[in-house]
């Protein structure tokens, strides 16, 4: 379902909320559930632009509308006075590359340029913290990689990618919008190339000195982690003469960097056999390949314990596995999830050893990520520190107002 632009018009419909479910807004969070509705507007479509009112009818903000999500509606701005149409995701889209200026500068070549990173891949548009809910969009080189994940920001993305090749010069958007959150939000999965000429096969993209071939028709999200980019530097920090464990390793991002920072033997575990192709790929890539690297494909939970009964042993172990929840009821699912693979990985960790443990979960709490790290340290009998915390980079930023953003939790432990 391809919804055209609207043209915002005056006045909008009027959704008006239960007295006392004003004070999320007051304090500027950008959603509205919908048990937060005291009555369902009627005739308002997929992404069509209301006006948010409190119970006595003062404005409140103006927002999208998606009638068959939980999150009913997403504010695009607390302005009475500021109206909601192309030029407004213009300015959006203009603002927020203007502030990935600030980390990121174009040099003549069309490289990027260390500012505060180094590397020509970086996120564009981070959702709901630029001002733009829902929306995420990826830079790798002349590709954009475009996420339309809510029904405000799909009824407007002629708009969108207008203002994206006008402010970027991009040549080419690919829509990757088949994320699950799709379908909470009513809308069909979608993929292809939605402006420009189609994305090569590969792109090569690089990052603090180290190169990646990225796959952003078929790999995951948009194609690469970019968020990581703080954890690969840490690994390459923590890994000179060290043997280093990869789990869960996608297309070897992390091992690339250990590598690049001197580990003596890497070893990449995942269940895709294309992801490790694409890491033996990646090490080729960085001249270097050799007898330092393997790969081992497998459920990661069953190899952890073949390594734990054959006393197999490690110096550097990286945990960053997928999401293992996407809804509060599934939190003690997750954490006992979190706490096997920690567990496992303190057992396998030799004497200084260390630990670079993720959680991608927003749902997660920071806090508890942590005491179920402790306690799988504590179960394991290690004693361990926690000496670093690692989370997203700056161009994946958190609106204060909306924690949520800040899904990225790191914690880099050294058994004693």
């Amino acid at each position: 379902m391809r919804l055209r632009d609207g043209v915002s018009a005056r006045p909008h419909p009027v959704v008006r909320l239960l007295p006392g479910k004003e004070k999320a807004l007051e304090r500027r969070h950008p959603w509205v559930f919908s048990g937060a509705i005291a009555e369902e507007p009627k005739r308002v479509g997929y992404g069509d632009t209301v006006d948010l009112v409190s119970a006595g009818g003062e404005f409140l903000a103006r927002a999208s509308w998606s009638p068959e999500s939980q999150i009913r509606a997403r504010v695009w701005t607390f302005d009475p006075e500021e109206t909601v149409d192309a030029d407004f995701f213009r300015r959006r889209v203009f603002a927020a590359v203007a502030a990935r200026a600030v980390l990121f500068d174009s040099a003549e070549d069309g490289a990027a340029v260390a500012v505060k990173y180094r590397g020509n891949a970086f996120r564009l548009v981070h959702g709901e913290s630029d001002g733009l809910p829902g929306l995420i969009v990826d830079r790798y080189g002349d590709v954009l990689v475009c996420q339309f994940l809510a029904a405000g920001v799909e009824h407007w993305q002629g708009a969108i990618a207008d203002a994206l090749l006008e402010a970027t010069g991009a040549v080419t958007i690919h829509e990757r919008s088949d994320a699950d959150v799709r379908e909470k939000e009513g809308l069909p999965s979608r993929v292809g190339l939605m402006r420009g000429r189609e994305a090569p096969e590969r792109i090569r993209i690089e990052e603090s000195g180290r190169c990646y071939l990225v796959d952003v028709r078929e790999g995951h999200k948009t194609g690469f982690y970019l968020d990581q980019r703080l954890g690969r530097d840490a690994v390459a920090r923590w890994s000179a003469g060290a043997e280093v464990l990869n789990a869960f390793s996608y297309t070897g991002g992390f091992s690339v960097a250990a590598l690049r920072g001197g580990a003596t033997r890497v070893l990449d575990v995942d269940t895709s056999a294309a992801a490790l192709e694409m890491a033996k790929d990646n090490v080729v890539a960085n001249g270097l390949a050799g007898d330092r690297y393997e790969t081992l494909e497998g459920d990661v939970f069953a190899l952890l314990r073949t390594f734990r009964d054959s006393r197999r042993s490690f110096d550097v172990i990286v945990l960053d596995p997928p999401k293992f929840v996407d809804a509060r009821a599934h939190l003690d699912k997750a954490a006992r999830g979190y706490k096997d693979i920690n567990l496992l990985a303190f057992k396998l960790l030799r004497p200084g050893g260390i630990l670079l443990t993720f959680s991608c979960s927003g749902l997660m709490p920071p806090d508890l990520f942590q005491k179920i790290v402790a306690d799988a340290a504590v179960d394991a009998r290690r004693d361990a520190s926690l000496i670093e915390r690692l989370s997203q980079p700056a161009d994946h930023p958190v609106a204060l107002p909306f924690p949520e953003g800040a899904y990225l939790k790191g914690l880099v432990c050294r058994v004693r």
